[in-house]
């Protein structure tokens, strides 16, 4: 069975509002469940509902639109690696034709599927001894994987244990058949892999079957100019091959036209902050 996976096309001079509008914690940092912890990736539904790695809450919580609370659906029994506990979780997904939630278990070096089924109350392991840190499934559901220490990407059926390599696969380095601690992914209709090459500051296209990518936004050393990027992480690519990508340490998300040699700020102008117009280490990007 095909996943439909709907893709938006994205005006080039789309305006976009410079304050933001809080729809999951910003009540400070903690436990409750109208708090988060240092969140990581996310997914949003088709009913608009956010799934949200909770990494230091070692969780995964769900917020519908509206709410005042969200809901632990995964976790949230301690740190451990026990079937119904996580250790940091970075990144989740919905499996919609299992109606499962798949965890990026980082710091149990393992990735997780957990039924969204009422009752559930623990998951099961699709694959272990893998330090993962992102994933992104595609609409023939290949689960993609991203390995931050082997330095790679790894394509896998569910139900296979090793993989496919996609990216990287060469140790880590900053040549165009290597990665640099590879940590979000995203991936397009035509199976091409975008990672965001985190310690090497730079987001790199993989087209089907590529020996190499080419680097489509930073690249250029560490920094804070419109052709840097520092320690990018959540990224996603419209139809038109425009990236946006969470530039986590320059506190800002930015926009990279195809074929662009800088980027544009679309939204983080203002430095680090708690404010409606600042970020403070952005990461997760959908």
């Amino acid at each position: 069975m095909l996943r439909l996976i709907i893709i938006l096309n994205i005006p080039v001079n789309v305006r976009w509002a410079q304050n933001g509008v809080t729809v999951a914690g910003g009540h400070g940092e903690g436990n409750a469940t109208n708090q988060l912890y240092s969140p990581q990736g996310l997914f949003v539904d088709d009913d608009q509902t956010i799934v949200i790695a909770d990494f230091s809450n070692h969780r995964i919580i769900q917020w519908k639109i509206g709410d005042t609370n969200g809901q632990v659906v995964a976790g949230g029994n301690g740190q451990g690696d026990r079937l119904d506990q996580f250790d940091r979780p970075t990144d989740v997904l919905i499996d919609k034709e299992t109606e499962s939630l798949i965890i990026c278990d980082r710091w149990n070096r393992r990735v997780v599927r957990w039924s969204r089924r009422s009752g559930t109350t623990q998951g099961e392991i699709l694959i272990d001894n893998i330090d993962c840190w992102g994933l992104a499934m595609d609409n023939q559901r290949y689960l993609y994987i991203s390995d931050c220490k082997r330095h790679e990407v790894r394509r896998y059926q569910i139900g296979d244990k090793n993989g496919t390599l996609v990216a990287g696969g060469n140790g880590k380095g900053t040549r165009l058949n290597e990665l640099n601690a590879p940590t979000y992914i995203f991936v397009d209709q035509q199976q091409t892999v975008y990672v965001s090459d985190n310690e090497k500051n730079r987001v790199m296209k993989w087209d089907k079957d590529a020996k190499e990518g080419i680097v489509i936004a930073g690249g250029e050393d560490e920094g804070n100019a419109l052709i840097q990027l520092s320690h990018p992480a959540g990224l996603f690519v419209d139809t038109l091959g425009t990236v946006y990508v969470a530039d986590s340490w320059n506190h800002r998300v930015m926009c990279w036209p195809k074929g662009a040699k800088q980027g544009t700020v679309i939204v983080g102008r203002n430095g680090q902050g708690a404010e409606a117009n600042q970020y403070n280490i952005p990461v997760g990007l959908f």
